[in-house]
């Protein structure tokens, strides 16, 4: 289907590129205005249009970014040397440029202002003044993504309202307070609201943002601003500006909490949002695992919130990265951390002496019996051989979690399974073999640094990577799961008796094929510190390799917290002398890195380049 963001590459946009840009150019390195608002953009709905879409163009769609490769504790990337191994032994600094984003956004800044002021010069015989409101309002909302992006992984911001100049003295634009900047962003999102419908009735506009994506980010706002990150962090006290401006709030505030939970509510209350399960696909009975699987491969679906709808290059990128060898790259490994905090089926942690983990012995044919019938189609986690860690987990585990033994997902047929399997092994399932001699193993890839795991979740089974083909499906920003999560935790911090919380969180364990929480954990509702555990623990599980554990983390001040830095893993480098999934060797947990952390880096710091340039910006604390 060809979208909003497929028109996004079109070939008009690419003359205005060419025209118009200076390519990877600094935010204060940009033509003069005359040139980017010539008359012959103004003059066509084409023209105008590719110059919006260049506007979306700046809306990053990541599938190897720092949240994704093992900046946190759920993944890693096998490849020695890549940035964020760098910047996982403390080898950064400002002059590094790792994942250096601040330039490119306010690139985005800059083409949607200049958009906004020169749109009604559109004859409108070309385009109508309905339209002109609706791309205006588009922009506006941009606008706040790109400085609600700036926020989070920089703080605060350069609160620029106007496009700038060649001659202008950049010297007096100081960063805002981290509150003026969430009041700023918030009334970008109230005025881009005003005019955005609840939602689209076109296939065509998927894409574009909707009222419900901006509340959205409104919720994602608030709960960082209620988080300890920056609720009266003491680490920011002296984090000013040169003339003694406080960048940080000074004191905690309980009512920031309150105020995140009724912007998720907001949400919530539009009555346009819902959970996706595989019946919205038309299947007549209920199945977690496809619900949880099959969420990110549809073209659109009823939990998506604000997406991009591109076919370009990132959903090869996810697939390949995602897959074992020697299909795929292998490259972004789930760590042993993210494995063991998915649930049982019986909804209890795999520590919870009723839960019947063992990570003793191997499956059997009759170990459905004892787990139950399981919709899984090749009988994932019940294939005799595999490993009893990955016997009776819930369905998210078995959708999100690449395994010892488990089968290829991206290889439709059985001789692109074969493909991925040893000569013995060879049966067309196509098992990842990521034990020491099997074809995805340090052995025979000369790469010691894999975990015995790749992040599974948004890899299509349409795809066929031995191939390199990769099949269609949007780059989810924001989803529903996401607010009701928001909502809960909130919730929990300022009313913790609240009946919603359980109701919400509940909604989430009933899509994955969980008991509700109460049933399992009574002694957690109502129990403040339990249940933050619990939301934290959902959310981790839920959100898994999309970005929000990192951010988490940072935002609840936990990256330094005991384990979080200690990175586990199978005993991949162990030599399985040819026993393959029966090396019972595998199946050890050994530390794999003791990652480098100082709270420095709660916030990434500002490149040495843009202060020299602006020399009324000061660096962030530590760096």
């Amino acid at each position: 289907m060809y979208t909003i963001k497929h028109n996004l590459l079109s070939a008009g946009l690419a003359f205005l590129l060419m025209a118009l840009l200076s390519g990877c150019a600094k935010y204060l390195d940009k033509k003069p205005d005359n040139i980017l608002s010539s008359d012959l953009v103004w003059q066509t709905r084409a023209n105008a249009e590719a110059y919006l879409y260049q506007v979306y163009g700046y809306v990053q769609a990541y599938t190897d970014d720092y949240t994704k490769l093992g900046a946190s504790d759920e993944t890693s990337c096998s490849i020695a040397g890549v940035n964020v191994r760098r910047m996982v032994t403390g080898n950064w600094s400002p002059q590094s440029g790792y994942f250096y984003n601040w330039g490119s956004y306010y690139a985005g800044i800059r083409q949607s202002l200049v958009f906004e002021a020169n749109v009604d010069r559109v004859p409108a015989t070309a385009l109508s003044d309905d339209l002109k409101t609706q791309y205006k309002a588009e922009a506006v909302f941009l606008r706040g993504w790109f400085y609600w992006n700036l926020l989070r992984q920089y703080g605060p911001f350069l609160k620029l309202t106007h496009t700038l100049s060649l001659n202008e003295n950049y010297n007096v634009y100081a960063r805002a307070p981290f509150d003026t900047c969430v009041a700023y962003i918030n009334q970008l999102m109230d005025q881009a609201a005003q005019v955005l419908p609840v939602a689209w009735t076109s296939s065509s506009n998927y894409g574009r943002p909707t009222k419900g994506a901006c509340l959205a980010v409104k919720s994602q706002l608030a709960l960082l601003a209620a988080s300890p990150l920056w609720n009266g962090n003491p680490r920011f006290a002296s984090f000013k500006n040169q003339d003694g401006t406080a960048l940080a709030p000074a004191s905690y505030d309980a009512g920031r909490w309150k105020t995140a939970a009724n912007a998720a509510k907001a949400v919530i209350d539009l009555n346009a949002y819902r959970l996706f399960t595989n019946i919205d696909e038309g299947d007549g009975a209920f199945d977690p695992y496809l619900s949880c699987r099959d969420l990110f491969l549809t073209n659109w679906n009823n939990e998506m919130i604000f997406t991009t709808n591109m076919a370009g290059t990132w959903q090869w990128g996810q697939d390949k990265r995602c897959t074992p060898s020697p299909g795929g790259i292998n490259m972004t490994n789930a760590t042993q951390n993210v494995v063991d905090a998915f649930y049982m089926r019986n909804g209890r942690t795999i520590d919870d002496t009723l839960s019947g983990y063992t990570e003793t012995g191997f499956a059997v044919a009759d170990d459905t019996a004892n787990w139950g019938a399981a919709r899984d189609g090749v009988q994932r986690g019940y294939i005799t051989g595999n490993s009893n860690m990955y016997v009776g987990r819930e369905p998210r585990f078995y959708a999100y979690i690449q395994y010892n033994g488990k089968p290829v997902l991206p290889a439709p047929t059985s001789d692109d399974r074969n493909f991925f399997s040893s000569s013995s092994n060879q049966d067309g399932r196509g098992r990842a073999e990521f034990y020491y001699s099997g074809k995805s193993g340090v052995g025979t890839n000369n790469n010691g640094d894999y975990t015995g795991y790749d992040a599974l979740k948004n890899v299509s089974p349409a795809s066929n990577i031995r191939n390199d083909n990769s099949a269609y499906r949007p780059y989810i920003h924001i989803r529903y799961a996401e607010i009701l999560l928001n909502y809960v935790e909130a919730l929990n911090e300022y009313d913790p008796s609240n009946p919603d919380i359980l109701t919400y969180l509940n909604m989430i364990r009933t899509r994955a094929g969980l008991p509700n929480l109460e049933a399992v954990y009574p002694s957690a509702p109502g129990n403040q510190v339990e249940m933050r555990k619990r939301i934290l623990q959902e959310r981790q599980i839920e959100l898994c390799f999309e970005s929000d554990r990192y951010y988490t983390l940072i935002r609840r001040l936990m990256m330094s917290n005991p384990g979080i830095q200690s990175i586990y893993r199978m005993n991949t480098i162990a030599n399985d002398n040819n026993q393959g999934f029966a090396f019972t060797g595998f199946y050890t947990r050994i530390l794999f890195q003791n990652r480098y952390w100082d709270d420095k880096m709660y916030l990434f710091p500002m490149a040495q380049d843009d202060i020299d340039k602006d020399n009324a910006i000061v660096q962030n604390p530590g760096w």
